[in-house]
């Protein structure tokens, strides 16, 4: 693990060499997908009683996937706020074709 990272800029490589399986990248893309499926959900219907879904789908599927295929530790134990950002980062990038499964 490299000393304490301070920019995203720094961090992207990094989360990204710890998400280079491609069964880890498509259960983060998948995590990341049913996140925005609640947040629009919510947003419509205005049941807010299922935000609580978001830790489980998002941190649940994405850190299943770091134990079972990449077998490492997930990001978001060090770092939560710059994995988050990356989690969406690289949901949009695979999604453009920008980044490859």
């Amino acid at each position: 693990m490299p000393e304490r990272i301070k920019t995203f800029k720094e961090f992207y490589p990094y989360y990204l060499n710890q998400h280079s399986k491609k069964l880890t990248r498509i259960f983060h893309f998948a995590g990341t997908f049913l996140v925005l499926g609640v947040i629009i959900y919510v947003l419509q219907s205005g049941k807010e009683r299922f935000l609580w879904y978001i830790p489980i789908l998002g941190w649940g599927v994405s850190a299943f996937s770091h134990y079972v295929f990449e077998k490492n530790v997930p990001t978001a134990f060090k770092y939560p706020i710059l994995t988050i950002i990356s989690d969406f980062r690289m949901f949009f990038e695979l999604l453009t074709g920008k980044l490859k499964i």
